[in-house]
């Protein structure tokens, strides 16, 4: 896994009560505050990248078949209707 070589201080600014939740979880979790806001942070950077990457596949595959944004909403209703049937 990348991203584990040395690591930098960084200063960052929260509110207190966004800080005081950040506590509690670590706590509750037995870890510090610095590993609970790092694996927030890759799990967001994760997540981002991975809705990067259906939203990619989806325009993608629009693309191949023609489809414009305003035939999306057509082809739900339709999709939406056969599985009624």
């Amino acid at each position: 896994m990348k991203g584990f070589g040395v690591a930098t201080t960084v200063n960052i600014s929260f509110q207190e009560n966004l800080l005081a939740d950040i506590d509690k979880q670590a706590k509750r979790e037995r870890r510090s505050r610095s590993e609970l806001v790092r694996e927030a942070a890759r799990l967001y950077i994760d997540r981002k990248n991975r809705w990067g990457q259906i939203f990619a596949l989806g325009e993608t595959l629009a693309r191949q078949q023609g489809l414009a944004e305003e035939d999306i909403g057509v082809e739900i209703k339709a999709h939406r209707k056969t599985k009624r049937s």
